[in-house]
């Protein structure tokens, strides 16, 4: 169904609804912040809401992900759950992680029948309670896989997406967080569809400076943690200092709970590599497009797989140069882009010498900046990532639907 098709049908009222609880979707996500996964929720609430469902978001705590859910005509639920993170991956933390879904079972089993959903949406892999109850409540259920991390061992990565096994359809962010899932398991190939990240630019792109008189204004955006690599962007700042180059850093993202001693860490390393009047760290902003605005160059300096990378995108859109490490999902997300360089991962001297050979080149790089944020706001519009969604909707809660085999790719 094309675009306009699918606005017809919804304006008109037309598209046909199974049963008394049809319009109804329970979206289940494992934090109520906004970055990257949090705000694909937004994009998903308001392609339901647009095409007519009731939409109720279950989230562990109250955040800011809250009130950007009641803007797009979405509700939210305050729902106790049990959610995967690395720390819990030792025998001490399986303990507390099953007793927290032990805990969470009945207000999860009650949440469910006072929805009374037709389709259960997960929101990433790790609150994987949800996809069983679906299963034992006889509700169809989809997953949105945001994970993908080709380093891990292959014990444990079967071990963390065997729940996905319980989903009758799976979204993923990318082709390479699908072969991630496909080599573990290769049942879910025939259930797995690709739908890009809708990415949203900013109202108005500001074009990057003509002359880059001044300091140089370098930007990360992103959690304070080991896998985003923040501390690397220092490291090239200060080896781009060290150089002689006149540049300053600023650091937009908050951290984890539990991950505070990363922060501490970041601002120790700071004060030892002596940069800290030249690195800003501004903590959580959920509008980051005015600090796009201000800057010459992005890093995304990622330690580990990323399966998609948000922040690249949206340096893409801003219309800014960006750095990324060549690792996961970054190099398919900023493919054919002229404004992206890869370096390998974890490489702070191969992040300063692209941003030296950025600079030295700068009208090409600022000329593909501009062109480069015409082409992603094509590539990662909402229209696309709205049919694919609303069109893996109907197929689950619909009868008869549930062994079909489906491949869309979101480019």
């Amino acid at each position: 169904m094309s675009s306009s098709t699918r606005m017809r049908s919804r304006s008109s009222g037309s598209r046909t609804r199974v049963g008394s609880s049809a319009s109804h979707v329970l979206v289940i996500n494992p934090g109520s912040d906004l970055y990257g996964s949090d705000r694909m929720v937004l994009e998903t609430v308001r392609a339901l809401v647009g095409d007519g469902y009731r939409v109720v978001v279950a989230v562990p705590t109250d955040g800011p992900l809250v009130a950007e859910i009641a803007a797009r005509g979405g509700e939210t639920s305050i729902c106790p759950m049990a959610v995967i993170r690395k720390g819990l991956l030792s025998p001490s933390g399986l303990l507390r992680l099953s007793a927290e879904a032990i805990a969470s079972l009945a207000p999860s089993v009650a949440l469910i029948r006072q929805v009374d959903p037709s389709v259960i949406y997960v929101n990433t892999l790790t609150p994987p309670l949800w996809l069983l109850l679906a299963k034992l409540m006889r509700r169809p259920s989809i997953c949105h896989v945001h994970e993908g991390e080709s380093g891990v061992s292959r014990t444990l990565l079967r071990a963390i997406n065997t729940p996905l096994l319980l989903a009758d359809r799976l979204i993923v962010n990318s082709e390479f967080s699908r072969r991630v899932l496909v080599e573990t398991l290769p049942r879910l190939a025939r259930r797995s569809m690709v739908v890009y990240n809708a990415v949203a630019g900013p109202k108005r792109v500001t074009p990057p400076r003509e002359h880059l008189d001044g300091s140089l204004r370098l930007l990360f955006v992103g959690r304070l943690s080991p896998r985003k690599g923040p501390d690397v962007a220092v490291r090239a700042l200060s080896i781009l200092r060290n150089a002689g180059v006149d540049a300053v850093l600023d650091v937009v993202g908050g951290v984890f709970a539990g991950y505070e001693w990363f922060e501490r860490d970041l601002r120790t390393l700071i004060s030892e590599l002596g940069v800290s009047d030249f690195v800003h760290l501004h903590g959580f902003h959920a509008d980051t497009w005015p600090f796009a605005a201000d800057a010459d160059i992005v890093l995304v300096p990622s330690t580990v797989d990323e399966p998609f990378g948000n922040t690249a995108v949206e340096s893409l859109l801003a219309a800014r140069p960006v750095v990324v490490s060549a690792i996961g999902g970054l190099p398919e997300a900023t493919e054919g882009f002229g404004a992206a360089v890869r370096v390998p991962p974890a490489d702070a001297g191969a992040v300063a010498s692209s941003v030296l050979h950025i600079v030295d080149q700068w009208d090409m790089f600022r000329s593909c900046a501009i062109a480069d944020a015409v082409a992603a706001a094509r590539r990662f519009s909402s229209d696309n990532y709205e049919e694919s969604v609303l069109d893996a909707v109907d197929a689950v809660s619909r009868p008869g639907r549930e062994g079909a085999a489906i491949s869309y790719v979101g480019a």
